[in-house]
């Protein structure tokens, strides 16, 4: 019998057999909060208790480690957490952690609390501090919670979709006021390093240019096509900027500057911030968390660790922590296709 939901073939004979006598693993949310680290949570303790496996929750990232915040996760601490959005374990950034003696520490800590594996859902910075772990031999699995979708290894990360649905929603609101004033709204979303969100929410609502990092922009041929919409009795313009690219008060700055009385537009800015992150996980978070959650653990029950799972062709694919680090995935091209045949302004590439 193969699993269909993996091109690794878990063995199914294997998979409640528990062959590493795995009795006790850890499990931290690190770095910034993702919608659908909750469901991730709520899979990994069911599917850990199905398998006889004790699940303990470490407190506030790798600072919890240190400071001793380890919490058994059952059944019933997960119940109804499907549904809510941030993290019960709360998270922080933990900047000791990146010194080896610091991580040398924290694994002698977790091995007298009988924590025979880690489990870490985390961003770019968090599967980095899950690797160096692995690199000194202690068994570590990622799973990829990052809004920005900026991990390789996985077509989409947990919190991404319920991050573009809360944009796209605040976007849709935005423009019935721009509408109503006659105004051009620069639109300030999270994007540190990668144009995702800004590009996919711009597509999506409907909005006249993204300003990425991937892309250069050139602001003279903004504001022309600005000033044509205008003239063609459009009423409302959205500009969606990364916040990786410029922050949203300079693009707005530059704008006025370049535009000068030619724009003849009131323009007004709106920095989303941490709105993004604060949504209820959508179903399709809701379902991805629920599926890496359980993969993870199966994954780590057959002797897999030093690895992250990934969502690849709608499958579950494993990919080694070492190689994430550094390697932004690059923006779908199909997405940069559609966004410029739909008559949207992103720029040129970037010389970088």
């Amino acid at each position: 019998m193969e699993n269909p939901d993996s091109n690794l073939a878990l063995n199914p004979k294997r998979a409640h057999n528990n062959p590493l006598m795995l009795k006790r693993i850890g499990l931290i949310t690190s770095g910034g909060d993702s919608p659908g680290m909750n469901p991730a949570i709520r899979s990994i303790v069911r599917t850990g208790v199905n398998l006889g496996i004790e699940v303990v929750g470490i407190q506030n990232g790798y600072q919890g480690i240190f400071d001793r915040e380890f919490m058994p996760l059952g059944v019933m601490e997960v119940s109804g957490r499907i549904r809510d959005a941030g993290t019960i374990l709360s998270t922080s950034r933990c900047l000791q952690f990146k010194e080896e003696k610091h991580q040398i520490e924290a694994i002698e800590i977790l091995k007298k609390e009988n924590i025979q594996a880690l489990i870490v859902l985390g961003g770019d910075g968090s599967l980095s501090g899950a690797a160096a772990l692995s690199k000194l031999g202690f068994r570590v699995f990622g799973i990829p919670c990052s809004i920005d979708n900026d991990l390789s290894g996985t077509e989409i990360s947990i919190g991404v979709d319920s991050c573009l649905n809360t944009i796209v929603h605040l976007i849709d609101m935005i423009k019935a006021t721009a509408a109503s004033h006659n105004r051009c709204f620069v639109v300030e979303v999270m994007g540190r390093n990668h144009g995702y969100l800004a590009l996919m929410s711009a597509i999506a609502s409907g909005s006249q240019i993204a300003v990425i990092p991937e892309f250069r922009y050139d602001m003279d041929q903004i504001v022309e096509n600005l000033t044509r919409r205008r003239l063609r009795r459009h009423n409302n313009s959205v500009v969606v900027v990364a916040e990786g690219a410029c922050s949203g008060q300079e693009f707005m700055d530059r704008l006025k500057k370049a535009g000068g009385e030619k724009l003849q537009q009131e323009v007004r800015l709106t920095v989303l911030g941490h709105l993004q992150r604060g949504s209820a996980p959508s179903f399709a978070d809701r379902f991805l968390a629920s599926r890496m959650g359980e993969f993870a653990v199966l994954a780590l029950n057959q002797g897999e660790h030093g690895s992250m799972v990934g969502l690849l062709r709608n499958r579950m694919n494993l990919t080694d922590l070492n190689e994430i680090k550094d390697h932004r995935p690059p923006l779908p091209a199909d997405a940069i296709r559609l966004a410029r045949n739909l008559g949207m302004e992103i720029g040129v590439p970037s010389e970088t």
